[in-house]
């Protein structure tokens, strides 16, 4: 058995195994190592590479809708987790809270921030005196803590990065406005960036954050037809500004209080690539956030010129703007194919002293397995030819997975059956939290969002008119 076959099956099997599949990918592609602290991850360089390219790209989305970047404090007095009823409820049971420091107890325990609504509050609360101060539309690039139960790499872990934008407006249409406009945004990224088709809709009460009045999702389906939750945008109405007085002088001088939304995604978008796209051999990383877009294996590497070869074919690409690289390690080509295979890598070049000769090179793509011939003078702009086929074809083959596995039921049996098989189901539902939790129970599937297509006329639980259509699904 040779170096190649022996690597491979280092990986547990897609179809049987998916959650070790998982598992063995982003520990064995040195995605992420666990921490000392139960719960928690330690993200590798080449792990938070892709985290970087995420965080580039989204970034420059942000500041180009308006939105500027801030930061603040880990720590949150316990007493601003109290003053918004329903966020504390929520928010409880995942708290870590700090009651010492300096060898001393402290006089107000402090809460390592699950989410920063209400530090922010209070700035804002400081900061909005003028209608003229608004809106003000911020954004923090953080850590946070909640204190999970159950965790996974960067699926659900205890401390994770995230970005959370938060903003006031003057009138709640325009925070409302902005809660659907940073929904869209995030969909935008999770197609063209991700190459990862969503569902994105109304969540229902009973998934909603805590504190807001509406929240809005973004769900991704994952290899085995179980649901990510992706993104979320948060009306939040006055709640918050009420609970840290926000408020402004109107253009009528009366005092008025202002209307807040925030939003928000994480290292939970590294996992969401990975089973969107993962397959036998490990990862597919999408061309925009991958680390290395191309790698170049130099074939017969000892012989005159070949490395200068593969070098230079390198920095070529690079002064392009592509992220390449070379493996000029000592193990055999076949090795090197399967390593950045299953590292995802969305190129390999192959380049050896007949290419050269030829004024060739040989190229295959990660999602395919068909070598293919090109010339060497047209490199870059095969490379990125090549480069912008594959982002649409993983586009295409998860979209093509999300629409034919999506059914529709007509009871809770249907339902069950659908979900059973890895499906997203749509059905009726009255709006009753009661039928909500009926599915939850019968069929361990939630609510994921809201259809703005509705069609079912009957809730699929009571029999009743219909309110809404609603996605239900296994989730993580």
């Amino acid at each position: 058995m040779g170096k190649e076959n022996q690597f491979v099956k280092e990986i547990a099997d897609i179809e049987t195994d998916f959650p070790q599949w998982y598992t063995d990918v982003v520990l064995k592609t040195k995605l992420v190592d666990y921490g000392p602290v139960k719960g928690t991850m330690v993200i590798r360089p080449y792990g938070y590479a892709i985290w970087e390219n995420i965080q580039r790209e989204m970034d420059a989305r942000f500041k180009a809708a308006g939105v500027e970047n801030a930061y603040f404090p880990l720590l949150i007095p316990m007493s601003f987790m109290t003053k918004e009823a329903e966020h504390v409820e929520g928010f409880a049971p995942e708290v870590a809270v700090v009651t010492h420091a300096g060898g001393a107890k402290l006089e107000e325990p402090l809460v390592i921030r699950p989410t920063s609504e209400t530090i922010i509050g209070h700035m804002m609360g400081k900061w909005v005196e003028s209608w003229r101060d608004l809106p003000l539309r911020l954004n923090q690039w953080c850590n946070v803590m909640r204190w999970e139960k159950t965790t996974r790499p960067f699926l659900r872990t205890s401390e994770f990065l995230w970005q959370e934008g938060h903003s006031v407006y003057a009138t709640g249409e325009a925070a409302e406005e902005e809660t659907l406009r940073m929904l869209a945004l995030y969909r935008e990224f999770a197609e063209t960036v991700l190459c990862m088709p969503v569902l994105t809709g109304r969540k229902t009460e009973k998934e909603k954050f805590a504190g807001a009045v509406a929240t809005y999702g973004m769900e991704a389906m994952m290899h085995d037809g179980k649901s990510l939750q992706s993104g979320t945008t948060h009306y939040m109405g006055q709640n918050f500004a009420k609970a840290f007085s926000i408020q402004y002088t109107g253009k009528e001088g009366a005092l008025e209080y202002g209307y807040t939304m925030s939003y928000g995604v994480s290292t939970r978008l590294i996992g969401a690539i990975i089973m969107t796209h993962g397959d036998a051999r490990g990862l597919i990383l999408p061309p925009p956030v991958a680390p290395v877009q191309v790698i170049i294996v130099p074939i017969a590497m000892k012989k005159e010129g070949v490395l200068d070869a593969a070098n230079a074919l390198k920095e070529e690409l690079k002064a392009a703007g592509i992220r390449a690289q070379v493996d000029d390690t000592d193990n055999s080509p076949g090795w090197k194919y399967n390593e950045w295979e299953m590292k995802g890598v969305p190129l390999r070049i192959e380049l050896g002293p007949r290419d050269i000769e030829a004024g060739k090179f040989v190229a295959v793509r990660r999602d395919e397995t068909e070598k293919t011939e090109y010339e060497r003078a047209d490199a870059v702009k095969t490379v990125q030819t090549l480069l912008g086929l594959m982002k649409k074809s993983l586009f295409a083959r998860a979209q093509q997975r999300m629409q034919s596995r999506t059914v529709t039921a007509g009871s809770l049996d249907e339902l069950l059956q659908g979900v059973d098989g890895g499906n997203f189901v749509r059905a009726g539902w009255c709006g009753d939290r009661a039928c909500e939790d009926k599915v939850k129970e019968f069929a361990q599937a939630t609510a994921r969002v809201i259809d703005e297509n509705h069609t079912e006329t009957t809730c699929i639980c009571c029999g009743k008119p219909a309110k809404h259509t609603v996605f239900f699904a296994r989730a993580y």
